[in-house]
């Protein structure tokens, strides 16, 4: 019993870190944690699938600060099912989702698996990682 205990307590910890929570990205210990129905990738993993297909790529942060150059979709984190129809109607397709530090699309992740998204993938440490990483972040003046 004490083992399964610090087993879940492990796989928590690493989920909390691999979102953007406790010691990631300057966001706090209080991240939401995705489902099992999501999909948390290193930004460098995230930039091989967008490279080597054409995923469905949705900024969730607000207020604009910038996107992944070839970004589909801008989507508030907290008004996504309010706007379902800017994402794919087939919720098994691939979704990639991002924000700026992981938090806000963490919480996004949460409502796709909750409106039944079947493959999320979301940017661990979001666009800040992304940038640590020495990958491109596009600014437009005039936002999306």
């Amino acid at each position: 019993m004490h083992r399964q205990a610090l087993a879940v307590t492990a796989v928590l910890s690493v989920l909390l870190v691999a979102c953007g929570g406790a010691g990631g990205s300057g966001s706090s210990a209080t991240s939401p944690t995705p489902s099992d129905g999501v999909t948390v990738l290193s930004p460098q993993d995230f930039q091989e699938v967008i490279a080597a297909g054409d995923p469905f790529l949705v900024n969730v942060h607000v207020p604009y600060e910038g996107e992944i150059e070839g970004t589909d979709a801008f989507v508030p984190f907290d008004k996504v099912k309010e706007n379902a129809s800017a994402l794919p109607p087939d919720k098994d397709a691939p979704l990639y989702i991002y924000c700026r530090s992981g938090r806000m699309s963490a919480q996004a992740a949460i409502t796709l698996d909750e409106m039944g998204y079947t493959n999320v993938v979301d940017l661990a440490g979001g666009m800040e990682a992304w940038t640590e990483a020495g990958l491109p972040i596009v600014v437009r003046s005039e936002g999306p």
